[in-house]
């Protein structure tokens, strides 16, 4: 079938392709995720969305984590592919972690959940996730005692920013850790000037969770 031909095609294709060896296991969205709605208004389709794992590579050190299924065609019949137009909500979410960990799998599914919700309608008229967003993520990135308490959202630079597949086209949102500070830094200078700032200190495109906030 078209929508199982794609969802193959971007996890055994496209990532290796871009991120390498993946892990087996992909970590699907639960419930829990979706916890600002009601469990009999999640559309079960929503839980085969998930987050897969990339070891590192010669060309990259870190650990790579995207999410699989915010490009899969759900609502679409397949006469009606467009590959000009973006596929079911257009988007895959990416952070990158110096070790092996499990927050980054946690951040990546709360947000795709919360994007699936915006582009149902849950929020009213609140806007989706895009670059140059500030996100907050209510509370420690790692669960823990981190002071990144933020996600910036920035467009990717050592992968492809935009992917086509045959049901449409979607972007790579790249997700990077920030304080309260870093936030308020970005309100007053705007976000590129914040990912240059994090660039310069080594802070993106990875995520230390350990790391101070920029002065």
């Amino acid at each position: 079938m078209p929508l199982e031909r794609i969802w193959e095609y971007r996890e055994d294709v496209l990532y290796p392709d871009l991120f390498g060896r993946s892990e087996d296991a992909i970590f699907p969205l639960t419930l829990e995720d979706f916890a600002a709605i009601r469990p009999e208004h999640v559309d079960p389709r929503w839980l085969h969305l998930g987050v897969m794992a990339f070891a590192p590579t010669a060309r990259r050190p870190s650990w790579l984590y995207v999410t699989s299924g915010g490009s899969t065609p759900w609502e679409t019949a397949p006469e009606d592919y467009d590959p000009n137009d973006y596929s079911w909500l257009g988007i895959e979410l990416v952070i990158e972690a110096h070790e092996q960990a499990g927050w980054p799998i946690r951040v990546l599914r709360r947000l795709l959940a919360w994007q699936v919700l915006v582009f149902h309608g849950a929020y009213g008229d609140v806007p989706g996730l895009a670059c140059d967003a500030c996100v907050p993520l209510g509370g420690p990135i790692d669960g823990g005692q981190s002071a990144l308490h933020f996600a910036l959202i920035a467009r990717p630079r050592h992968y492809p920013a935009s992917v086509r597949l045959e049901s449409g086209r979607f972007d790579f949102l790249h997700v990077v850790g920030i304080s309260e500070s870093e936030r308020a830094y970005a309100n007053v200078h705007g976000s590129a000037r914040l990912a240059e700032k994090l660039a310069l200190a080594e802070a993106f495109a990875v995520t230390d969770p350990t790391r101070a906030p920029l002065a």
